[in-house]
Parts: structure tokens; sequence; C-alpha cells
């Protein structure tokens, strides 16, 4: 089968590998129907995730069919369309049984697949844990509809959920790319009384603002000043960070109100610095972390009933067989582009 593989620093190629069989019980084998490439996979190529094994398989965003399952597999059988979650979990250990499963304890919990595991960059994948990792997709809910829910649509509904935002309140969010747009669309079912999105591409901004009418977008060079003028407290009361710069950390901390919740969600290639003393009498809390995506179900409903729409993400859709083209425009951020799906 065709897959995309990590081949070593700076270089991914597109390999004949052969089809994978469960090497678990509780193994299922999924035909990917349709995929998508991530940032953190972008990560991976240039070497800045170095938990990834060369030679694996990338990619970690994808749905499918069910091919073949272990005999251990209780919730899907083959034939079922699902979705595959971006964490592989036992729902077993101390921090799967408290929701935690970004920490679970197996030797393939948390970020495996397409990172220490074969991925979905590819004609098939083997998922391990399947009836944690695999979710159903309802009938009417297409792959293009479902596709983002284990990875980045997770990401979203999570940080959304911890960040405490009040109804009625004021949330700012912090970067529209593909994560930042997900987690727009869910802070938005908490029913906020305004939504601010600090972006600085202007045609981010708009597919924000058609996502989510009536959010308020600006660029970050007014970001100080445009928070102070539309919020009621001269700052948001829940603030999420996507953006993963070394300003939007800053523009975080900056343009919250006090006694506020910050949330981190974005990857940094660099540490970042709290300045203490300047922040000191704003009695913020912090939230950091990665995803705890258990909650995929939640998400497929709320698409089946039409609260949650992602499809306008995907700007571009290639084959397989072109999937370095693919990478290359998602890479440099060609054409408009925001996210890309894959058909093997």
């Amino acid at each position: 089968m065709l897959a995309y593989t990590y081949v070593e620093r700076g270089r991914f190629a597109l390999t004949e590998k052969p089809r994978p069989a469960p090497r678990d019980s509780r193994d299922a084998v999924v035909r990917v129907t349709l995929a998508s490439i991530c940032t953190s996979d972008v990560h991976i190529k240039h070497g800045s995730v170095p938990r990834a094994v060369p030679g694996v398989t990338v990619g970690h965003e994808m749905v499918g069919v069910v091919e073949e399952v272990g005999a251990d597999v209780r919730t899907v059988k083959p034939g079922d369309r699902v979705t595959v979650n971006v964490e592989t979990f036992c729902g077993e250990c101390f921090f799967c049984q408290n929701g935690w499963v970004n920490n679970c304890t197996d030797p393939d919990g948390g970020w495996a697949l397409g990172c220490r595991i074969d991925g979905g960059l590819a004609e098939y994948v083997r998922v391990p844990h399947a009836d944690q990792g695999l979710d159903k997709i309802p009938d009417g809910v297409t792959d293009r509809q479902a596709l983002f829910v284990g990875d980045i649509l997770a990401t979203g509904y999570w940080a959304a959920d911890i960040a405490e935002i009040p109804e009625g309140g004021d949330v700012l969010i912090l970067g529209a790319g593909p994560t930042g747009l997900c987690t727009l669309a869910c802070a938005a079912l908490k029913r906020p009384g305004r939504i601010l999105v600090c972006e600085p591409d202007a045609a981010r901004r708009a597919l924000a603002e058609k996502m989510c009418p009536g959010a308020l977008t600006f660029a970050p060079k007014d970001a100080a000043a445009f928070v102070r003028a539309n919020t009621a407290h001269g700052g948001a009361d829940a603030v999420l960070e996507v953006a993963g710069s070394a300003d939007s950390f800053r523009l975080a901390w900056e343009c919250a109100r006090p006694n506020a919740v910050v949330t981190v969600v974005a990857l940094y290639d660099a540490p970042q610095t709290l300045p203490l003393p300047d922040m000191y009498g704003k009695n913020l809390t912090f939230k950091t972390g990665g995803v705890d995506g258990c909650r995929c179900a939640e998400t497929l409903g709320l698409i089946a009933r039409g609260a949650i729409d992602t499809t306008p993400l995907i700007t571009h859709t290639f084959p397989l067989a072109r999937v370095e083209e693919a990478f290359d425009l998602f890479e440099r951020r060609l054409d408009g582009v925001v996210k890309v799906a894959v058909e093997p």
C-alpha cells in the first residue's frame, strides 16, 4: 500500500509498505477514506518532535471504514465508518479513568499514531485500543464533516471546555489557523456575549467571521486597544491562546482581565517566560497541556445536529499519490490554504 513516510530529518517520501494487520486482540485495521495534513506533521519533518520515529508513516487526522478487528474489540465491527482519535489510550489506567487520556500510561498511550507507530496518510492504518480510539460516524455525516473530529476539533472542544467561558461573557481567541477556527466553533457553543478573534491574516479573519457570525476580528497590532474597547471589564473573561508565538503568549496575559482564565492550547518552538512582576495583581489562572480527546462521540453528535461545521476549513483536496505536492502547499501556506484533504 502507499504510505507517506518519515525517512529522516527534513525528508518525507511516499513509499510502498505492507498492509497492516492486528498485532493485539484490541487492535482494529481501518481502510482510510479521507485524511489530512497537520502542522504537527511539519514539526516532525523538521526534527522538532524528538519522539517521532524515522520510518513511521505520518498522519493522525483521518476517517475510514473498519476492515478487521481483534477478538477483544467490542464497540466497532467491519464495515463501520469511523473517526480515528489522534491519541491512543487504554481507558483503564488512573489518568484515563479521570479523563486525562493524553497522559495514558500504556506503552502506546498519548500521541502515537503518525509519530511512534504508523499513521493515516496511507491506504490502511492499524489502531491500537480500538474501543477507545474509534468512534462511529452517524448516518448522514460525511467524511469531510467528520475529518477533524479526532484531532483539531477534539483540541478545540477540550480547550473551550476547560477555559471556564462564562455564559454572556467575553472570550478572546488568539489565532485563526485550523485549530484556532475549531476552538472558535466550540467556544461559541458556550454562549458567550462577545467572541474576539486576533489573527494577522485577513483571509483567515474573514473565515472566522463566516464560521461564527458576530465574531469581532482584528490584527495583533490593534490587540490591546481593541480588547479594552470591546470587553466589559477591560479584558477578556477567558483567553484561549492557539497561535503559538512569543507575541501571542504575551498578548494572552496582557488582554485578560484580572482573575481571568488563560488557556494555552498552542505548541511553541521555544520556552516562554511569564514576567511575574508585570503581572502582579492580575490573579490569572493558567491552564496548559495536550488535548484529552475522549469526547469525540459528543462532537460527532453536534455535527449531526448542525451545531458544528468545520468543512469550510478544507480549502484543497489531493489524491494520496500527490501527497508530496499537498504537503508542500500546506507547509508553505500557498494559495490561501487552510487545510488539505487527502484521498487514498
